[in-house]
């Protein structure tokens, strides 16, 4: 088995080569400069890849076991490796300062946040789910929530969790049936009834609290989404002078069985079912609204886009990993001759080919995901109103596409691994087969791709007209321009130009398709996805021409290590040469609409 190693020197490229450090400049982040980025990521590479990835097996091999107290036991290590990760103060480097963080750009904390979970997937979705929980106090919380609640989270001694799911809820949220019942005895408090399933790190020893953001209806609360509203139900209640109190009444009462992510404690939680007072009767968990009353849909989008772009991350973050492994495998592993004399693996045509495709797509989603994350940047700490509602629309438009395309692409890259390795590649020994039973969640989780599509198409493209996304082409055709300038680079240049032009041909196609007044969310339904996949591989692309512009001018003027800029030269050249085609043949099933789609009864499939 290979091990991980941290890609600093790709994540250097795209931070200080691509973006240029834009996020340093911004207010806020006056004192941070690009030595202490690098510091911060060179210690982060050294947690991920000495303490966090080594369990990253074990993990999968021991699982999570639920006790008979409803307590969960993790895998061995694990809870160690998240305290080190706490008191190592890693949880708070992407809070703002006035939260008690260290106040690191969404830049930095993104790349931090790839080489954990391409370290430990399992282990990373607890500080993940945490980081939302506290985006959503920071902006929904009330200031006395924020005093008490949020020191401890930034801190990492307590964690955090999101509870949408339940049984007969799953991607349709107005279905939730969990009850908040205000408490006539104690004023600004609320007892929960009902189960949530599917609950990411519900339940766990490793820190001292456990804080659950869980989407509820009161009594009196009208259907459908606009009766659901957000509450904050803590493990164990908390004092006036924020010691723990009582433990609440929330129960782990399963765990479930996964294809992946063994070490990742998934959870169905019931709340209110498990203490019986004098009385006779169920008192329910206590719990505290968050925000207004009505408004908790609205209020947890804030902890699932931030969550969204997180898991995007997550995918690239196993994609890397799964590279490393087929490429360690591949020049090792002695099969067959060339030249007359026995050779790795690697120095098979087809084998470069699949190492290369590996390659470059991982290269093209890294840099696409921390595009985003510069412009959460900007959109959060840019002097000029119009240039953070500029940011936060790019942002917008980014999200679904860096979580959806950057998930399935990690699935697609991480069964690469698995062929790379041929038969050993589908035994549980060498850990590729691993990588792609974990990278299958995260097209699923936080809204599966198929509702990411659906933003996109239907709400994102539809809201602004296209604007917002339109903005983006410009780029991508300036950056065409620059590759056509150059002899070598022209081809490059040829293939991003055509594949701008069908991302805007379709663009065009879809919002006309949206526009009907009888059948347009049909047939928007109906070419959503393709459309997202088009977005992805032209966005992508671009940011590899991107990259073949910095390398051939490395490589012109001497800087830097020259098989490096080589090799994102080659990269750049597969991407945009055979891999971009494949995106844009989606073109065509856009073009063809709902065809037999809407015509076919379910039953006859």
């Amino acid at each position: 088995m290979t091990p991980y190693t941290p890609p600093l020197r790709d994540v250097r490229f795209v931070l200080e080569e691509l973006l240029e450090h834009g996020s340093l400049s911004l207010p806020g982040f006056e004192e941070i400069g690009p030595e202490l980025a690098d510091a911060v990521l060179e210690e982060a590479g050294r947690l991920a890849g000495e303490v966090w990835a080594p369990l990253n097996a074990v993990g999968d091999r021991q699982g999570c076991r639920r006790r008979e107290d409803g307590g969960v036991t993790l895998p061995e290590g694990f809870a160690e490796a998240y305290r080190a990760y706490a008191e190592g103060g890693w949880n708070g480097i992407g809070v703002a300062a006035a939260h008690g963080g260290q106040g690191l750009p969404e830049t930095v904390a993104s790349a931090v946040q790839e080489m954990l979970h391409g370290a430990n997937m399992a282990l990373g979705l607890c500080p993940m789910l945490t980081a939302g929980a506290i985006e959503a106090l920071a902006r929904h919380g009330s200031e006395a929530q924020q005093a008490r609640y949020l020191p401890p989270l930034v801190e990492g001694r307590w964690t955090g969790t999101m509870n949408l799911t339940e049984p007969q809820a799953g991607s349709d949220l107005s279905q939730v049936r969990t009850l908040a019942v205000p408490d006539d005895d104690a004023p600004g408090e609320y007892r929960l009834k009902g189960q949530k399933i599917y609950i990411t790190w519900g339940e766990h020893e490793a820190a001292e609290n456990i804080l659950h953001l869980v989407l509820a209806r009161t009594p009196d609360a009208p259907e459908g989404n606009r009766g659901i509203s957000l509450f904050l139900v803590p493990k164990y209640l908390v004092e006036d002078d924020g010691s723990l109190g009582a433990r609440n009444d929330v129960t782990c009462i399963g765990l479930e069985h996964k294809l992946g992510i063994h070490g990742s404690p998934t959870c169905s939680l019931s709340f209110g079912e498990g203490r019986v007072e004098e009385r006779g009767e169920a008192e329910g968990a206590i719990g505290y609204l968050v925000g207004e009353l009505g408004r908790g849909l609205n209020h947890m989008f804030t902890m699932m886009n931030e969550a969204r772009h997180k898991v995007g991350i997550q995918g690239i973050g196993v994609a890397e990993r799964a590279c490393q492994q087929a490429r360690g495998y591949a020049l090792e592993r002695v099969q067959g001759r060339r030249d007359g004399a026995p050779c790795a693996i690697a120095e098979h045509l087809d084998v470069r080919r699949m190492l290369l495709s590996m390659r470059a797509r991982t290269d093209a989603l890294r840099a696409l995901a921390l595009t985003c994350a510069a412009q959460m940047d900007r959109a959060r700490h840019a002097l000029d109103e119009a240039e953070r509602q500029a940011a936060q629309a790019r942002v917008e438009v980014l999200i679904p596409v860096v979580k959806a395309f950057s998930t399935d692409q990690a699935v697609e890259i991480a069964s690469l691994g698995v062929q790379v390795h041929g038969g050993m590649g589908y035994i549980e020994e060498t850990g590729a087969a691993q990588l792609l039973r974990d990278a299958r969640i995260a097209p699923i989780y936080e809204g599966t791709n198929g509702i990411q599509a659906l933003d996109l198409a239907g709400r994102k493209l539809a809201r602004d007209g296209g604007a917002a996304l339109s903005r983006l082409a410009d780029e991508v055709e300036a950056t065409a321009e620059a590759l056509a300038a150059s002899p070598e680079l022209r081809p490059l240049g040829e293939s991003l130009a055509g594949g701008v032009a069908d991302l805007r041909t379709a663009m065009g196609l879809v919002l006309a398709r949206g526009a009907d007044p009888e059948r347009g969310a049909d047939a928007v339904q109906a070419c959503a996805t393709p459309f997202l996949s088009l977005a992805g591989h032209v966005l992508c692309a671009w940011q590899l021409g991107r990259s073949a512009l910095r390398a051939e001018a490395a490589l012109a003027d001497g800087s830097g290590d020259a098989d490096f800029y080589r090799a994102k030269l080659a990269a750049a050249e597969f991407g945009l040469r055979q891999w971009l085609p494949e995106g844009r043949a989606r073109l065509a099933a856009i073009e063809a609409g709902m065809g037999g789609l809407a015509a076919l009864k379910p039953e006859h499939l």
